[in-house]
């Protein structure tokens, strides 16, 4: 047997519960779910701009490290105070290139001057001109190859090895004084972490 309770009518000293009209209550849920987009789709757009951004910078990077050969232009001056290599002013037909691995990081530098621009680049590394041999290559087969240098042409070549203790960078100098005016300088100076 079944028992129906009646339903317990409403007392008229009781305050009524306000009704939510429809249009309350969908301002009100679209309140709601602007703010669940804001606190969640915000920052979860960040996340993807970052993301993106940061493998195009990391694709960047490797094609510049990938590449072989001199960059026209002076190296930055980090790159030019961890080698120790002061390129004299004035200077022309710069270019550069670094390499590092985990036995030895090198930067390749190539310059022309002026006759005072080379005593003063060799004076930074205390050296003069007495201390260039004349015909000794001291850029291995090796550099020349990853920077497309030939010391073939036309001479006088000299060329001095500018030896230092670690942490200090080492630097292989080759000079090309065929117009004496225009000394062409090529370094390799290397470091080993």
């Amino acid at each position: 047997m079944t028992v129906s309770v009646p339903r317990q009518a409403d007392s008229p000293d009781e305050p009524k519960q306000p009704t939510e009209d429809r249009r309350h209550r969908n301002r009100r849920r679209a309140l709601t779910l602007l703010i669940i987009v804001l606190l969640i789709g915000v920052p979860a757009g960040y996340l993807v701009i970052s993301a993106n951004q940061s493998r195009d910078s990391g694709k960047d990077k490797e094609a510049k490290y990938s590449a072989t050969g001199l960059t026209a232009g002076w190296p930055a001056r980090v790159q030019r105070h961890i080698y120790k290599v002061t390129i004299p002013v004035p200077s022309y037909k710069v270019a550069y290139y670094e390499t590092n691995n985990w036995k030895t990081s090198r930067l390749y530098v190539q310059f022309e001057t002026v006759p005072a621009g080379l005593d003063s680049y060799l004076k930074t590394m205390g050296l003069d001109l007495g201390d260039l041999k004349r015909d000794d290559f001291t850029i291995s087969a090796r550099d020349q190859k990853i920077t497309g240098w030939k010391f073939t042409g036309e001479g006088p070549w000299y060329g001095v090895v500018d030896k230092r203790k670690n942490p200090a960078p080492t630097h292989d100098i080759v000079v090309n004084l065929a117009d004496p005016q225009k000394p062409f300088v090529f370094v390799v100076a290397r470091t080993v972490p």
